[in-house]
């Protein structure tokens, strides 16, 4: 991937990059289950962006670009349980980085809406 090309997929695969640390340092705290559940969710999340960049339509981008937004909202779940348990290291710029995914992916959504809305009034 060329930097400075799409600022959501650099976002989030450098996100996916921490999110592989951190579950790693959950593993050595023998934090199994939840390290799990947070790989899948905060990789998934820029796989789901990135296959939209190839969707076939734009309501199929749209489709895509939601189910990231939802393993985005999957993955705060997580990060707010490792955040408010004891025992667990603190995620705290890791929400600060997905809480601004969340952000750039509704407005991505919202403007795509807009978009294909504008097509089909024509």
């Amino acid at each position: 991937m060329e930097p400075g090309t799409n600022p959501v997929l650099e976002k989030s695969f450098d996100f996916a990059l921490l999110i592989i640390e951190f579950a790693e340092l959950l593993e050595e705290g023998r934090k199994y289950v939840i390290a799990r559940q947070l790989l899948k969710s905060g990789t998934s999340m820029g796989a789901n962006i990135r296959e939209a960049q190839s969707s076939e339509s734009l309501l199929d981008f749209i489709h895509k670009m939601k189910i990231a937004a939802k393993e985005a909202d999957e993955t705060e779940y997580w990060l707010l349980l490792c955040m408010q348990s004891k025992n667990y290291p603190n995620p705290i710029g890791l929400l600060e980085k997905n809480s601004e995914l969340m952000k750039l992916l509704s407005s991505i959504i919202t403007s795509s809406k807009t978009k294909l809305s504008a097509r089909n009034a024509k």
